[in-house]
């Protein structure tokens, strides 16, 4: 799920005064929060909802600054979705927020580490594997050791770079073949932007791939139709013949096991590289 959220004006004086102006770096261009996710979303099936939901809650909630600020109020938020166990896209939202109104990740650490003994000690580690991912441990400063905290954090191993079919990946990508015979089953990893080119599984009978999500956050997209998300758990099933693209997220490694369904009369054609500004791709973020 995608949240299109507006930052516009300047953040309160009273927001800057009530915590230290440095943390608030991120946000001083921001004083209201325009939210559009509703009425993209459910506007022509559930209108009032989608009214409610732009206008009031963030419309208006979110924007009552002088008595509470957005930080703190991202806060109380994510520790609310953590308790009820709603560690979802709109979870990770909430995270992206708070870290954009200057929190810490030594702050979230804490606050998630707080909230287990109330909320539950299952739903912290779900919320601290999100969490490591929006703060990104450091990984532009060291891709090393967050390429490290991606294989630690999956069952399979990431492998070896996947030179064989690096002229059809935007990025860097990494092949761990996981079984060859019966059905191939491969564990394909791409570093963070990376991902493969257009492409189409062709079959004369059955063919096709599965694709199961292990690790991090990316994208599936079929041609003529917007991208969605992935994330561990996640499962998509590719027909043959139709013409898709996957990869990770700008800001995330991401993983999945591919499976090659038999078929007959089996062939792979690459086709041209995604283009994030196109009319028929979707715009990462």
């Amino acid at each position: 799920m995608l949240f299109g959220v507006i930052f516009t004006g300047q953040v309160s004086n009273n927001a800057v005064r009530s915590h230290d102006s440095g943390k608030f770096a991120a946000v001083l261009e921001r004083v209201m929060v325009k939210q559009t996710a509703g009425r993209e979303e459910l506007g022509a099936f559930a209108p009032k909802f989608a009214q409610l939901n732009d206008d009031i809650l963030f419309g208006e909630v979110w924007n009552r600054e002088e008595k509470l600020s957005f930080r703190d109020r991202s806060l109380v938020t994510v520790v609310s979705l953590m308790a009820q166990g709603l560690l979802d896209s709109s979870f990770r939202y909430h995270l992206a927020s708070a870290k954009k109104s200057g929190i810490t990740a030594e702050e979230i650490a804490e606050i998630l580490t707080h909230a287990a003994f109330y909320a539950g000690w299952p739903k912290a580690w779900a919320a601290f594997r999100m969490a490591k991912e929006v703060w990104g441990e450091d990984t532009d400063k060291n891709p090393e050791s967050a390429k490290e905290a991606h294989q630690k954090s999956m069952l399979f191993s990431i492998g070896k770079p996947n030179d064989g079919f690096a002229e059809y990946f935007s990025g860097k990508s990494y092949l761990h073949p996981i079984s060859t015979e019966q059905a191939g089953i491969f564990n394909v990893t791409f570093e963070p932007g990376c991902r493969n080119h257009w492409h189409i599984h062709h079959a004369g009978t059955g063919g096709g791939q599965i694709l199961i999500c292990v690790g991090g956050r990316g994208y599936y997209q079929e041609w003529g139709r917007e991208a969605q998300e992935l994330s561990p758990g996640d499962v998509v099933n590719v027909p043959a013949g139709v013409k898709h693209w996957h990869g990770a997220a700008p800001d995330s490694w991401f993983s999945h096991l591919a499976v090659e369904v038999p078929g007959t009369d089996l062939s792979n054609e690459w086709m041209e590289a995604v283009e994030e500004d196109a009319p028929n791709t979707f715009l990462l973020q």
